[in-house]
């Protein structure tokens, strides 16, 4: 998105990574800011979009992306830790994205996009992520319910889910350290997915790039599955 021209505003609790990351993106010649948030705050939510207004003027695009997996079936998933995985995965998305809809719906020219990142979980089960599951598949239709909303108010808000397989971030090789064998596990991935590989962000990236982009201007209220083909089977 920096690449295109955006304005990239990152929010996270790891500071300094965050920090670390618009940098980066600043030396490439593009235009980012970190700042700290916890997405599972609501009133934080409401803060960060008010500073964002006040500093740039308004707010285009926000993407929901926060996300924490937990290796656990239904049996060894205990009630603690099924809400932490359904607060960021889930009860954020609905804040971040409502609070980008009270930013959207009020700025001249009104509108926006706003991109909910599910994934394959949120459209199949996997044994061991019945959390995850649950949160991941909440998003999928929450997405739809808000997406319905902003068209028949005639906001000119788009809202859409993005639906990724198995893509080699520290949150999936923390699964693969779980099997005790890490590189086995990425093998096993590539086997898994027909084209041969799991993914890498840039993959997802792009779809999330195409749905922010007035190139997907008819496109509400769907899910962009980036799988390397593995629920077409």
């Amino acid at each position: 998105m920096a690449d295109e021209g955006a304005t990239v505003i990152l929010s996270d609790v790891l500071d300094t990574e965050g920090n670390a990351l618009a940098q980066s993106i600043n030396d490439a010649g593009g235009s980012a800011e970190y700042i700290h948030q916890d997405v599972t705050d609501e009133a934080a939510w409401e803060q960060t979009v008010q500073d964002i207004i006040a500093r740039h003027g308004r707010l285009d695009i926000c993407v929901n992306n926060a996300g924490v997996v937990l290796d656990a079936n239904v049996e060894d998933t205990e009630l603690e830790d099924w809400r932490w995985v359904n607060a960021i995965n889930s009860e954020a998305v609905f804040l971040g994205t409502r609070a980008a809809i009270k930013a959207m719906k009020e700025q001249d020219p009104q509108g926006g996009s706003i991109v909910n990142i599910s994934s394959i979980a949120g459209l199949v089960g996997i044994e061991n992520l019945a959390a995850y599951n649950a949160s991941k598949g909440a998003v999928r239709l929450f997405t739809k319910s808000a997406a319905l909303h902003t068209a028949t108010q005639g906001y000119n808000i788009r809202i859409n889910s993005v639906h990724p397989s198995y893509t080699w971030t520290p949150m999936v090789q923390l699964l693969g350290d779980n099997t005790g064998d890490r590189d086995a596990f990425f093998d096993a991935l590539g086997e898994a997915h027909p084209m041969g590989r799991p993914g890498v962000p840039m993959d997802v990236a792009w779809g999330v790039l195409y749905l922010a982009s007035d190139e997907s201007t008819w496109v509400t209220g769907s899910e962009l599955v980036i799988d390397g083909g593995i629920t077409a089977r």
